[in-house]
């Protein structure tokens, strides 16, 4: 029997011993609830802190808030809640799970998604009894207009409210940063608003709370069982293990593995890890604690996709709001709706990718009525000067078609008859091939008009496009209470998960926008719920 002693873990012992797999641990902390992560699952951090229990939050980086903090948004679709009540919404929640389970399905199971879009309300009315919490709408049409039930006017969508950064007081500099700062070097905002007005407004209520301790540079690594019950977890600080007693459960919401090649590969997820949006320290470790643990796991080829801007670092980002240009494919022709929601437009270059029809990159073209940068409103990383893209290859200017086609390898003649076509539609208002703007989402960016302009002011341009994704959406199965289940479908005791480190409730679709942050907050929500036998 090997025996983890006080100079393995770094700290002295605690009076508590646990047997571990023939291990003896000493535990070096104890406290009710473990949350490891802190995006979303920060509101299972503070329900636990609310609730009276002692809590501690591990995150693996060196800054707190997750794939989260980078959510231009921070929203969370979560239908008929008290924001979109008192705005006097008509929807209803079998409505709304109508539209849910039309474009899920099966693939996933019924009772989860009933539960996502049941008590996402419950939810906001639990955080709006603090002052610490404000939500306000954000009208974002659901994903899938035409199935049953769709919500076209967005009403099933909120974001917090913006936050000085100065409130966080001490805790600001913990937080991370936007992508641009991360990315581009760029100041901290002093006004936090999407994501991180989400995750400044956690940190800020938990900072109240006595019983409730923050960790930085502290990955979870390994559960500890004891007799099929998991009771705590080793964490990684300063180079050395030490072991956290959980007497009522750890919350695993580390976010996904995105970040990890090997992961992304020995589970066929598309694309590079380079191109990811989420952050650096998403490398699946508390994905693979479980599964060494014995959790079943489902959905680990999947992600959330989007096209991504190629920018002169060779890392493509997400990129959305094109207010003109068509994407083509390496024979100069247009292969899908360009205003689509993200994923739907990811996954159907993914799936021409995977079946040999096109390769990367791909190119959005658009004539000169804004210049020479694509017209994108809305990129995940800011754009950066216009030289470095074109000294990079990645875009291209010339005075006609046939030229600008020369210059990115694809035949003159099929473009030309490309953008003829798509122009001759722009007259109609009419996307007869791809059905672009027939959705309320396509409509979204352009005022509720069709999104077809014209390509006909020279010189014109083309830019390079590959695939990103904002993180993967596989992993650990979970029942409605987030309890983690193992290979026979049975809960593991003492073991939750939420957010991405959960098998995504929404399947192999994105129903609406903020489905990742609502199902990271809810379920973490939950599990802490389950811990007091709510």
């Amino acid at each position: 029997m090997t025996r983890v002693t006080p100079a393995d873990t770094g700290l002295p012992s605690g009076q508590v011993q646990a047997v571990s797999g023939g291990t003896v641990v000493d535990w070096n902390d104890e406290v009710d609830v473990l949350v490891a992560g802190s995006g979303g699952g920060l509101a299972g951090a503070y329900t636990a802190a609310r609730e009276g229990l002692t809590v501690a939050v591990v995150e693996a980086t060196d800054k707190f808030g997750g794939t989260t903090a980078y959510s231009g948004g921070g929203g969370v679709w979560y239908p008929c809640n008290p924001v979109l009540e008192r705005a006097g919404t008509d929807d209803t929640l079998d409505d709304a799970l109508t539209y849910y389970r039309a474009v899920v399905g099966d693939r996933t199971p019924e009772d989860l998604q009933q539960t996502y879009v049941r008590r996402g309300r419950d939810l906001i009315e639990y955080l709006e009894a603090d002052e610490h919490f404000a939500f306000q709408m954000l009208p974002w049409p659901d994903y899938f207009g035409k199935a049953p039930k769709a919500r076209l006017d967005g009403q099933r969508h909120i974001m917090p409210t913006p936050l000085p950064a100065a409130e966080l007081g001490d805790l600001r500099e913990s937080l991370r940063g936007p992508l641009d700062t991360d990315r581009l070097g760029a100041p901290l905002p002093e006004l936090l608003i999407g994501g991180q007005a989400l995750i400044g407004r956690f940190l800020r209520a938990l900072s109240g709370y006595p019983n409730v301790t923050l960790h930085l540079s502290s990955p979870l690594v390994e559960l500890v069982i004891e007799d099929g019950v998991v009771t705590g977890a080793i964490v990684e600080r300063d180079g050395r293990r030490h072991a956290i007693h959980a007497r009522r459960g750890v919350v695993l919401a580390t976010g996904g593995f995105e970040q990890n090649q090997q992961l992304r590969e020995q589970y066929g997820v598309p694309g590079q890890a380079r191109d990811t949006m989420g952050p650096w320290g998403n490398q699946g470790l508390a994905h693979q604690a479980g599964i060494a643990a014995g959790a079943d796991t489902d959905l680990m080829d999947q992600a959330w996709w989007s096209p991504g801007l190629t920018h002169p670092d060779g890392r493509s980002a997400f990129a959305l709001w094109f207010t003109g240009g068509i994407f083509v494919d390496r024979n100069g022709e247009r292969f899908v709706n360009e205003s689509a929601p993200y994923d739907r437009l990811g996954r159907e270059v993914i799936r021409r990718l995977e079946a040999g029809e096109m390769t990367l990159p791909f190119w959005m073209i658009y004539d000169d009525t804004e210049g020479e940068v694509p017209p994108i409103k809305a990129t995940n990383v800011s754009m950066v000067e216009t030289e470095k893209y074109v000294a990079a290859g990645l875009w291209h200017t010339a005075d006609t078609l046939a030229e600008l086609a020369a210059k990115i390898g694809v035949p003159a003649d099929k473009l030309e008859a490309t953008v003829e076509r798509f122009n001759s539609m722009v007259a109609t208002g009419v996307d007869p091939d791809f059905g672009r703007g027939d959705e309320a989402y396509d409509r979204a960016f352009s005022n509720g008009e069709p999104p077809l302009v014209r390509i006909d002011k020279g010189p014109f341009h083309a830019a390079a496009f590959g695939i990103s994704d904002l993180g993967t959406k596989g992993g650990l199965r979970t029942d409605s209470a987030a309890r983690v289940l193992d290979r026979d479908g049975q809960p593991i005791p003492g073991l939750y998960a939420a957010g991405n480190t959960m098998a995504a409730v929404s399947g192999e679709v994105y129903p609406g926008g903020g489905n990742p942050i609502g199902a990271s907050m809810l379920f973490s929500h939950l599990a802490v719920l389950d811990m007091l036998g709510s």
